[in-house]
């Protein structure tokens, strides 16, 4: 638990929260300044600030309760898809330091766009670029 992260009082009780699901791991609740109905937050209850910081047992909790509550979601506020994503790192727009991840409910003609917008112009790079970076992020799982 961290003192100053507000996800880690709700964990602890100390702040309320619209708890959605639980297990001895993960929290799951709606988010207090929501993007549609339904926009559900999922959250590991330890503190851990970015998804490298989750061990392979924790990554599964949180997940397995994504893949739960992606679909349950939809369902409760009648939704025809989601964006699940995660913002890992300030410069990615995470502005609480500790993992979660946002369960988007959409609805058709809602306005919103694809997860691709999220990240402005897209860069041109050529196939000898991409193969380069395809190596290096295979060689940094190796790691």
């Amino acid at each position: 638990m961290s003192d100053d992260c507000i996800f880690c009082s709700i964990v602890a009780g100390e702040i309320p929260a619209r708890t959605v699901y639980e297990t001895d791991a993960v929290l799951a609740f709606l988010d207090a300044n929501p993007l549609s109905p339904g926009h559900t937050l999922v959250i590991p209850k330890a503190h851990e600030r970015r998804v490298a910081d989750l061990d392979a047992a924790l990554a599964s909790d949180l997940f397995d309760a994504v893949a739960t509550l992606t679909p349950a979601a939809q369902d409760a506020v009648d939704a025809d898809a989601a964006n699940v994503g995660i913002n890992d790192g300030e410069a990615a727009g995470q502005e609480v330091p500790h993992v979660h991840v946002h369960v988007v409910p959409r609805f058709e003609g809602d306005g919103g766009a694809p997860i691709h917008a999220v990240a402005g112009q897209r860069p041109d790079l050529s196939d000898t670029e991409l193969d380069s970076i395809a190596d290096d992020v295979a060689a940094a799982v190796g790691e």
